[in-house]
């Protein structure tokens, strides 16, 4: 009788658990010992098995023995082959950990229980990612989460080894039964479960994973480039035959002892390649491609010496990987030559140690190869993820002790991966909590957030979440966050960005009193004046403000004073008793704080000090804007400020007309500015371009150069009149020797 399993899981028969006993007593008591423990696990699963179908229709008992195999060409310990048929086994179980634990150790049963528990997660996301249309952003977000998932879940991450195993046979089973398959599983194989294999090394594992995805995913396109391989593959080898003899033996001649090989062909990187570097099929160099394998560096530059020697080399096709190895390590000379008869041949030289570490050490350079949507222009493993993926290839030495190490070492201890009721993984900082995921889900989810089931459970809300969990977030229509939830000892967020989505809520109820407290003295205000018929919005308008909300606001917080408003209230009889008052004081500067002799006019506005923003340094005759700010009176940027905009654009109500005032004094008032100047760097330089400012009496107050290659990058910050005056000394400037532009920044 069979019975039919989901995912890549044997499901449990009607009756499940009867052999167990005659199993257990047959292997407990080879308990002290690792003998025949192969045997053992296929003897303890056989019955559960034998009969049992994969949701491919496989057989399971089958599909472990495949997997064995693949492991064992990995050269995977006899323990972790074992624990494939304890994995398969597992479903059929009551009481799976339990019962394996005393047929076999611990160790064993915490793998085969993990395995099966990411087994269920995956198949759970990968449904939801078939049941919603994601967008292509989003769904690169999710598959990301998915990869790190598959390593972070489970405690013993082996089962990662095992997960790529197992899908590697289910995708050998669909190609040979010609079985049509799932997009979501090819999907999922290409865009998680190859590149993690690519990411650990495991090269046997990648380029057929991705082979047979690509069959699946593309049918059209793998047949139409397999047609191309196959058209002259006799001719192309036998050339190729010829020339690797040719190769070995004048380098042997040449006392290098190599090893020539041939270079397998994989469809999927030819399509790639020819994908991203936009090449038709012809073009695709690594076609015809060798390896050579010499004893140490030295040769390696003899045998390219060589090559180049009897073979006309393509320049921008050489890349020397051991003089600048990749970010990854990856060391190899790479050249491309041409035959007499113009054919390509790729041809790449390494030691056997950078062979060894190219083919199964760890992510032998999958930051090229993952370029995706950056194409081929390469990129670096800048992310903590990242680097921790480096020691992932320890796991074949770490499961040589499964019976006897704990083998606990969880280099994800930062991150968790939990999912929501839809099966969409979401990433949290290790220690979260479902309030920590309520907010990760959306600001006002977590706003509204009272109670949460993990795993179908009701849970307090600071209850730290693991790894795999799926938690359900409780709301009520109308909500807020509690100061509780800001107090780290109750422990009710982790997240920083979850505590800071609380501290902007209480800042926004803060701003509502700030405003309640304005409207109210400006009312006041108004009846004292007997100016109640005035509009709020009018009178915030007259101020320059653009909201009555926004004059409310700096009312609230003293920024702006009532008798600016009550200057604006005042009868024409009684302004025209104060016209020969000034109408706003004239900041002056002070020494050091970088300000200019003479001043700036805030319109409308008294008592209010300004100060010049260093970041665009304005001047005479510029257009200039006001900035409300903080405690320092209003900032003056000039009106085309990258800054000025942003700052704008959010609190458009703090912005303030300013114009230029009079200077007073004596002198003549003076602005910082800043001159960016590229030239060719030379000897004098410097001096020239001082000589220019002094020549034009322009007082350089500091200087910053940078040379690079060749080329000189420097930023004056000079003292002027107005911003025309700038305009001749720039001309000057530009006409000095191997200056290429000057202009103000």
């Amino acid at each position: 009788m069979k019975s039919s399993t989901t995912a890549e899981t044997a499901q449990q028969p009607a009756v499940r658990g009867e052999a167990v006993p005659q199993v257990i007593a047959a292997t407990v008591e080879h308990d002290g010992d690792l003998e025949h423990v192969i045997e053992r696990a296929r003897d303890f699963a056989k019955p559960f098995l034998a009969s049992s179908e994969l949701e491919s229709g496989e057989n399971a008992l089958a599909h472990a023995d495949a997997v064995v195999g693949i492991l064992h060409g990995l050269g995977s310990s006899e323990t972790m082959q074992a624990a494939v048929y304890l994995v398969y086994a597992c479903p059929h179980l009551n009481r799976p950990e339990e019962v394996i634990t005393k047929a076999f150790s611990k160790h064993f049963a915490l793998l085969a229980v993990e395995t099966n528990k990411l087994m269920r997660v995956q198949r759970q996301a990968r449904d939801a990612q078939v049941g919603q249309a994601l967008p292509q952003d989003d769904l690169a977000v999710q598959t990301e989460n998915v990869r790190k998932m598959l390593l972070a879940f489970s405690r013993d991450l082996r089962v990662v080894m095992l997960r790529l195993a197992s899908r590697l046979q289910t995708l050998r089973y669909y190609a040979a039964s010609k079985k049509p398959v799932s997009p979501a599983l090819a999907r999922e194989s290409m865009q998680v479960f190859a590149p993690l294999a690519n990411r650990l090394g495991i090269w046997q594992i990648k380029w057929e994973m991705e082979d047979l995805a690509f069959r699946f995913l593309e049918p059209e396109t793998y047949r139409q480039v397999a047609r191309l391989l196959d058209e002259k593959r006799a001719e192309r080898e036998h050339y190729m035959l010829q020339l690797r003899r040719h190769l070995e033996m004048e380098l042997r001649a040449n006392s290098i002892s190599a090893t020539v090989s041939g270079r397998p062909k994989h469809i999927y990187s030819i399509v790639k390649k020819m994908r991203g570097k936009s090449l038709p099929f012809d073009q695709v160099f690594d076609i015809r491609a060798l390896r050579v394998i010499v004893p140490n560096v030295k040769d390696c530059y003899a045998a390219l010496s060589w090559v180049h020697s009897h073979f006309e080399h393509i320049d921008a096709e050489f890349d020397d990987y051991i003089a600048r190895p990749k970010p990854n390590g990856y060391q190899s000379l790479h050249t491309v030559v041409r035959d007499e008869a113009g054919r390509a041949i790729e041809i790449q030289i390494r030691t056997q140690a950078m062979h060894d570490h190219a083919e199964s050490g760890v992510a032998a350079h999958w930051a090229y190869k993952e370029a995706g949507t950056k194409g081929y222009a390469g990129v670096t493993a800048a992310s903590d993820y990242d680097a921790k993926i480096a020691v992932l290839r320890q796991l074949l030495a770490w499961e040589r002790d499964l019976a006897g190490s704990a083998s606990r070492n969880n280099l994800f201890e930062d991150r968790i991966y939990v999912l929501t009721p839809d099966a969409a993984v979401i990433e949290l900082p290790q220690g979260a909590t479902p309030l920590d995921f309520a907010y990760a889900v959306h600001t006002s989810v977590g706003h509204r957030c009272r109670g949460a089931r993990v795993d179908g459970a009701m849970v307090p809300l600071n209850t730290p979440l693991k790894n795999g969990q799926t938690v359900e977030i409780s709301t009520v229509k109308e909500g807020r966050p509690s100061r509780d939830w800001l107090n780290s000892e109750l422990g009710y967020l982790t997240s920083n960005r979850a505590k800071s989505k609380v501290r902007a809520w209480f800042n926004a109820q803060a701003t509502e009193a700030t405003v309640a407290r304005g409207r109210e003295l400006v009312e006041k205000l108004l009846q004292r004046e007997g100016k109640t018929a005035i509009k709020h919005d009018d009178l915030a308008a007259q101020l320059g403000l653009k909201s009555a909300d926004a004059l409310f606001e700096l009312v609230g917080k003293d920024e702006l004073s009532l008798r600016a408003i009550e200057a604006l209230l005042r009868p024409a009889s009684e302004a025209a008793a104060h016209e020969d008052e000034p109408q706003v004081p004239v900041r002056k500067a002070r020494s050091g704080d970088g300000g200019p002799r003479g001043g700036v006019l805030v319109v409308g506005v008294d008592s209010l000090m300004t100060q010049l923003a260093k970041c665009c340094k304005p001047a005479p005759p510029d257009e200039i804007c006001g900035f409300v700010t903080r405690g320092k009176g209003v900032s003056v940027h000039r009106a085309d400020c990258s800054n000025f905009r942003e700052m704008a654009a959010r609190n458009a109500e703090r912005v303030i007309d300013v114009q230029w005032g009079r200077p007073r004094g004596k002198e003549g008032a003076v602005y910082p500015m800043d001159v960016s100047v590229e030239a060719t760097d030379r000897q004098g330089l410097l001096r020239d371009i001082s000589e220019v400012f002094a020549r034009e009496k322009t007082n350089v107050i500091g200087v910053q150069t940078q040379s690079v290659k060749g080329m000189a990058w420097m930023v004056f910050t000079v003292e002027v009149s107005d911003s025309t005056r700038l305009n001749k000394v720039l001309g000057q400037v530009a006409a000095v020797k191997g200056v290429r532009s000057a202009r103000r920044r």
